[in-house]
């Protein structure tokens, strides 16, 4: 509910502060006094037009603020929008604070609990909190919209409507996948066969991880067989085997006399037994160089076609790096995940065809629980009607008709509905709803939104207030000129349905009629004040007898008589008003 609205430089207001009560909260006041002045002023801080006119004369900024302290389930609903805007509440939860500053300069700023926020963020938030019956703007009942909602709601239709539109959500999911698998399928095929080769061609190659460096090492062998043959024999020679004659000693040779002589040098000083020992291990590790020589001679491959075959594989490894890799481990992952993708490829034809059944068998679903949602939308839409056709008639408004029109949409890609239809849809199911009335005998049905304005409107919106009281979300109701036309018998009527609506909502009213104004929780006196050449509206509170003098002062007369008869009319309205929360306890 709105707690406190604080005004400061609006037309002709300077500084103004109000707390409101949560109940029945009534402003009464002469003409021009600035009543309706506090309205436009709730509009501007709820995200309405914003005039440089607002701003008082002299003044270069104007601002409203308002308190709200929200319910468990306000909190819950709007917790969702405050988190996607990274707006905190407070604490508990249980307060939002929305401002609204207007410059001369025709720059305007909007805030949300201290945050400044766009004007759509201001207006999505405040049209969760207030209605604003005179401003179709900030009047939910009027967009089309919000009628399937309301309608549900009142009918006891929303756990249906939730499961329905799980069901929707999952066939569009489905229509989703579906859509893009199609679209893609000759893209699919091409890419398919181009995988389907590409992972032909490297598993024919058949290479392995490391082949490439082997292959050159066996090149390089295989080329320079004639030159490693040539070495090693050279080798071999130096060492002692296939010494030439005639030559110099041979490097065995040199080496088995260097050992004997230390032998013989060892005999006679035992301190060289160490070099004997050395020259004798030399000799021996000269000995097996020389057989490991022998055998890599033997082992030089003098075989030309090998060396082709080494070039032809090395020649087709680099072809297959320059088409899929770095080198073969690159090649190798390359072809891994070709044949990941060619297998989900094949996924994704048997997943189409898994798609459509299952779409086949959501339509049918869809359909069928949204035509039994549609009959009961038809029978609540009656019992609504009747409803608030029974409150217009005590408003007065003899003669008006009311009716929730629900309509189909065909579409081609939508579900059957039976007889061969099909119907479009969405998550609310397959209706379309609005409100339609005809406010004066005679006149055709006509969308509720394109009715005359004025007190007539107000009463048709009390009457669909009071019918749909538990089924709306709003938890502030403000009415401007809704005793617009009517008298003072009507009057009270009104004033009892107004405040029979606080049991779910707080609502603000501003009225001329003391049979209205009777039933108000609390009652402020909306006064406009001249002090020098400045003009300025103040509010007062009142209570006891300053709020009898109040009503007698609206009813037009004075006297002893007229007071006690706002007397008598505060006590009846009380009295009433205690009966009916007795019984609705």
């Amino acid at each position: 509910m709105l707690r406190e609205l604080r005004i400061r430089d609006f037309a002709i207001i300077d500084e103004l502060s109000l707390v409101f009560a949560p109940g029945f909260n009534v402003l009464t006041g002469e003409t021009g006094a600035g009543k309706s002045i506090i309205i436009d002023a709730v509009g501007l801080m709820l995200g309405g037009r914003a005039d440089s006119v607002f701003i008082r004369e002299g003044c270069e900024t104007t601002l409203v603020e308002g308190s709200f302290e929200l319910g468990d389930a306000l909190s819950d609903e709007l917790q969702p929008l405050l988190e996607r805007e990274g707006l905190e509440q407070n604490a508990d939860g249980a307060e939002l604070t929305l401002g609204r500053e207007l410059r001369s300069s025709g720059r305007n700023v909007c805030r949300v609990n201290g945050r400044t926020v766009s004007l759509g963020v201001l207006r999505e938030i405040g049209d969760r909190l207030v209605d604003v019956h005179g401003q179709s703007e900030h009047l939910s009942l009027l967009r089309v919209r919000e009628h399937l909602a309301l309608l549900d709601r009142f009918g006891g239709l929303s756990a249906q409507r939730a499961e329905l539109g799980g069901a929707v959500r999952e066939l569009n999911a489905v229509r989703e996948e579906l859509s893009e698998l199609r679209a893609g399928e000759r893209d699919v095929a091409q890419r398919a066969d181009l995988l389907s080769y590409q992972v032909s061609e490297i598993t024919a190659a058949g290479l392995q991880p490391g082949e490439g460096g082997s292959l050159r090492d066996e090149r390089a062998r295989l080329a320079g067989a004639e030159k490693l043959a040539e070495l090693t024999q050279a080798a071999l020679q130096a060492a002692g085997e296939s010494e030439a004659p005639n030559g110099p000693p041979a490097g065995s040779d040199s080496l088995g006399q260097l050992t004997h002589s230390l032998e013989r040098l060892a005999r006679i000083d035992a301190g060289l037994q160490e070099q004997h020992a050395l020259a004798q291990s030399l000799l021996e590790q000269l000995r097996d160089l020389t057989g490991d020589l022998i055998a890599y001679r033997d082992a030089i491959e003098f075989n030309p076609r090998r060396l082709t075959e080494v070039e032809e594989r090395l020649g087709l490894i680099k072809d297959m790096q320059l088409k899929y890799g770095a080198d073969v481990a690159g090649v190798l992952e390359y072809g891994e995940r070709a044949q990941a993708e060619l297998e989900g490829i094949t996924g994704a034809e048997e997943r189409i065809q898994a798609l459509g059944v299952r779409e086949k068998t959501l339509l049918e679903h869809v359909g069928s629980a949204g035509v039994a949602l549609s009959d009961k939308r038809r029978e609540a839409g009656e019992r609504l009607a009747k409803r608030v056709m029974a409150a217009m008639s005590e408003l007065h408004m003899d003669g008006a008709r009311f009716a929730a029109e629900i309509e189909w949409h065909d579409d081609a890609e939508g579900v059957p509905a039976g007889d061969g239809r099909r119907v479009g849809f969405d998550a609310g199911g397959l209706d379309r709803v609005e409100f339609l009335v005809a406010p004066n005998l005679g006149e055709g049905m006509k969308p509720i939104a394109k009715i005359a304005s004025g007190g007539e409107t107000s009463r048709l919106m009390l009457a669909l207030r009071e019918v749909l009281a538990r089924a709306d979300r709003k938890a502030t109701l403000i009415f401007d000129e809704i005793d617009q036309g009517i008298g003072g018998r009507v009057g009270g009527i009104v004033g009892r349905k107004l405040w029979g609506l606080t049991f779910s909502h707080q609502v603000v009213c501003i009225t001329h009629l003391p049979q209205l104004a009777g039933y108000g929780d609390a009652h402020f006196k909306v006064e406009k004040q001249v002090r020098g050449e400045r003009t300025r509206t103040q509010v007062f509170a009142l209570e006891g007898e300053e709020r009898v003098e109040e009503l007698s002062q609206m009813v037009g007369a004075q006297g002893e008589a007229v007071h006690e008869s706002a007397a008598n009319l505060l006590a009846a309205a009380e009295r009433e008003k205690e009966y009916a929360a007795a019984v609705k306890a």
